[in-house]
């Protein structure tokens, strides 16, 4: 039988040579193909400005367009973040970074990332459309440094390359945890003269001070743990030689850290040793300190105190509470005093709540709460006021809802741990110094010059924030800033507010200009 392709592609000497060419280029380009299939560079990107690293398969980097970094509780307000950008022309904007881990899979942690975004959004709409239409105007993006922060490096090198247009980045905030890790970032950003506002940041370790700036440029709005802890001790009034300390002994976190050496300070003439425990690397992991804490309480009843001083963070904080409460010594009272991470125990499931009946007081020094100023109930004619507090909650209503939003909730339960308030005050102060770094006939100031500002945020120049006045002294710290006093309540979600203490013992005067002996 005859083969009727042989006669169309093999018969003839031409035939032979047409069909070996295209045979030819048709093996060559099918190879090509393969090779450069499988030698192509992997396609790495999420969305524009975000990709994963090499080694890793978390999403990093900067967006300002809406993309959510696969996190359901930040979806609305990223999006009303990306309208807003929408609404600026090229040129006529600076923009400012939230540096923050938005990948966390901590559950307390993605409900403080979302109310982080919450706060500065209000602030970026505010000076956008309430301020009298002053420039520049303010872009919003966010920066994700990846879980627990530890690939900050890639985002903050492309924060670097956004100081140029089009993007003419101006200032950083966010940075809300006292890690090794976020120290790095802090270090870097300065370093390329980019100013940085600390949200939560509270380690006296991540701070400039009189005996150096190693940050130049570096602002905070929350106080050092040392001024937490001053604050405290004047609130409570406790006494030295009915107090312990309950410690973690893990080093380079900086939270824990200096928070151990000012409690470490107000403990002293104790007759008792630190009771320790070591919570694992990763201080979201529960670890086996619970068992540790079980032993503990028991040695704790042994003794006859009555104030326990708190070092460590809120996982381990929710285990120790949870293992008092479960105590031998139920007809003995204590009250647990420690850092702002009990603010983090509102919405924490785990938390035995029955503890709280069971004559345990648990009281934390908070970065804001709704009720500190609401009526002004904590009785300071300085250092804030119920008006500040009224026009942050008018600001609120107006992003919460359309056009502006919506951007998830904002109703007095979800303003409690502070993180809303504290978020919105940072991205006031950084607004302010890129105004007022702005020179007379320019729409930019020059990317130095904002982070020279915080000298001068005091007196009538102080920013007057939702969680109270922020003066700041010659090194960037807040001066005598209010520390609201909030206790867990039986209740769920229950964080009741007791009182405002100061870390000078008093609030400040009227004119809130820092002495020449402030730290």
């Amino acid at each position: 039988m005859r083969n009727p392709l042989r006669y169309r592609l093999w018969y003839t000497a031409r035939q032979k040579v047409v069909t070996s060419v295209v045979a030819a280029a048709l093996v060559i380009t099918s190879g090509w193909y393969g090779i450069g299939r499988l030698t192509a560079p992997e396609d790495r990107s999420c969305a524009p400005g975000v990709e994963r690293p090499l080694g890793s398969d978390e999403c990093v980097g900067v967006s300002g367009d809406g993309y959510d970094f696969g996190r359901p509780k930040l979806t609305e307000v990223a999006a009303a973040i990306a309208r807003e950008n929408g609404t600026l022309k090229p040129g006529r904007y600076a923009t400012v970074a939230l540096l923050l881990p938005l990948k966390s899979t901590d559950a307390a942690m993605q409900t403080k990332m979302q109310r982080e975004l919450q706060g500065a959004f209000a602030e970026q709409y505010r000076a956008n459309h309430l301020s009298n239409d002053q420039v520049p105007k303010i872009r919003l993006v966010l920066a994700n440094t990846g879980k627990n922060n530890l690939l900050w490096r890639p985002t903050v090198d492309r924060l670097k390359r956004m100081t140029g247009a089009p993007d003419n980045l101006r200032a950083v905030s966010g940075v809300a945890t006292s890690s090794t890790q976020v120290k790095s970032a802090v270090k870097a950003l300065t370093a390329a003269h980019i100013a940085v506002v600390g949200t939560t940041i509270t380690a006296d370790d991540i701070a400039n001070g009189p005996k150096g700036d190693p940050f130049p440029g570096l602002a905070r709005v929350s106080p050092t743990n040392r001024d937490e802890a001053r604050a405290l001790a004047h609130f409570g009034q406790v006494k030295a030689d009915k107090a312990l300390l309950v410690q973690d002994t893990r080093t380079g976190d900086h939270y824990t850290d200096t928070l151990r050496a000012a409690f470490t300070s107000l403990v002293k003439g104790t007759r008792y040793q630190p009771e320790l425990f070591t919570s694992r690397s990763d201080p979201n992991d529960e670890g086996t300190t619970a068992n540790t804490f079980q032993q503990i309480t028991h040695l704790i009843c042994d003794t006859d105190a009555e104030t326990v001083f708190f070092a460590g963070r809120h996982v381990q904080l929710r285990q120790f509470i949870n293992a008092l409460g479960a105590r031998g010594c139920q007809s003995r009272a204590f009250t647990i005093l420690t850092g702002d991470e009990g603010s983090y125990l509102g919405i924490d499931k785990k938390l035995d709540r029955s503890a709280l009946r069971r004559k345990v007081t648990v009281r934390y020094a908070s970065l804001a709460h709704p009720d500190a100023w609401a009526a002004e109930k904590g009785g300071a004619a300085t250092g804030g006021s119920a008006a500040d507090y009224r026009a942050f909650l008018d600001l609120l209503a107006t992003v919460s809802k359309k056009p502006a939003g919506p951007i998830g909730p904002t109703d007095h339960q979800a303003l409690t741990d502070g993180q809303v308030i504290t978020a919105h005050d940072a991205m006031t102060l950084a607004v302010q110094a890129v105004r007022q770094a702005t020179p007379e006939g320019k729409r930019l100031p020059r990317l130095a010059d904002v982070g020279e500002q915080w000298p001068r945020v005091k007196g009538s120049l102080r920013v007057s924030g939702a969680g109270g006045w922020i003066c700041l002294d010659n090194h960037g710290n807040p001066y005598n800033k209010a520390v609201p006093v909030v206790e867990l309540a039986p209740e769920d979600a229950g964080q009741r507010f007791v009182s405002i203490a100061w870390p000078e013992g008093r609030p400040p005067d009227a004119k809130c200009l820092p002495p020449s002996s402030a730290p």
